[in-house]
């Protein structure tokens, strides 16, 4: 344990962790359960759900509210799409927008077909629906839009802000609240709906010295951004999407060059028929 942990209070430490996200959870689900097994046993239901978070397979057939509570719950998540699906990029599958969401539904009923859009836009630069994309280049993109939500959202208030001074000849930029809580590296963009680099870069810097939900490191956010003058917004987040770097700092992806490869194949679709007792929704065995 680090020193900075225990220089943290008890709330704060409890905070940080989502700890009482996964009290409430655990005796939510306890609750449910013993109504269908009056003889359930506590303390072994409790033991095996933080067991399963744990080992990260708490996600699998939960609501897309409980996946993305917690930002370990959002990797998890993250982790169990690529491990029961990549034998889609193994075969060289392309799929639409729509069938990843039907993929990401067999993992949780009710996820949002927005989510899948805005990666798809991430991916496409476009809103167009029909168009192909690989495995990889939909998991990365998908990595960064699920994980930084909150961040990729008020960036695009952030941008937004800029263009509107930079049309209207407006020198002040205000930092907004958030409001809810192939081949070649892409060129970021010098066209007509492109901002300063350098000044959308202060302002992000701005926003990550205060943001509580979680942000891309900002040597990375520099990085990019110092290397082309000007930048589009989604021009910036298929650079994000494609940064190594982004990959190690989310920390559960293999690098892209070993992303189809079969290292440790524990978690499989076809096990999901064995229930668990950590929800009332059947869960696969680790």
């Amino acid at each position: 344990m680090s020193g900075a942990q225990f220089s943290m209070s008890g709330e704060e430490y409890l905070a940080r962790h989502h700890v009482i996200t996964y009290l409430e959870d655990a005796v939510s689900q306890l609750l449910e359960h013993r109504e269908e097994n009056p003889r359930v046993n506590p303390a072994k239901f409790l033991s095996d759900y933080f067991t399963s978070v744990h080992r990260g397979n708490h996600t699998l057939f939960r609501e897309y509210e409980y996946i993305k509570a917690t930002p370990h719950n959002r990797t998890a998540f993250i982790r169990i799409f690529w491990k029961c699906f990549r034998q889609v990029g193994k075969s060289g599958d392309l799929l639409n927008a729509k069938e990843y969401q039907s993929l990401l539904c067999l993992l949780c009923p009710d996820f949002p077909l927005e989510v899948v859009q805005k990666t798809a836009r991430i991916v496409l630069m476009d809103d167009a629906m029909d168009c192909l994309m690989s495995f990889t280049d939909f998991l990365f993109a998908f990595q960064l839009q699920f994980y930084y939500d909150e961040f990729l959202y008020t960036s695009s208030e952030i941008y937004t802000n800029i263009m509107s001074a930079t049309r209207g000849s407006r020198d002040a930029v205000v930092v907004p609240t958030v409001s809810r809580a192939k081949g070649k590296t892409p060129q970021l963009s010098d066209g007509p709906d492109s901002v300063e680099s350098a000044q959308f870069f202060e302002a992000v810097k701005m926003l990550c010295e205060t943001f509580q939900f979680s942000h891309p490191p900002v040597d990375i956010l520099r990085g990019i951004l110092i290397s082309a003058p000007r930048v589009s917004f989604y021009g910036f987040l298929m650079a994000l999407a494609k940064h190594e770097d982004i990959n190690s700092a989310v920390g559960i992806l293999p690098p892209k060059g070993q992303i189809l490869d079969d290292t440790d194949p524990d978690i499989q679709i076809s096990s999901a028929r064995t229930p668990r007792p950590v929800s009332a929704v059947p869960k696969p065995a680790s």
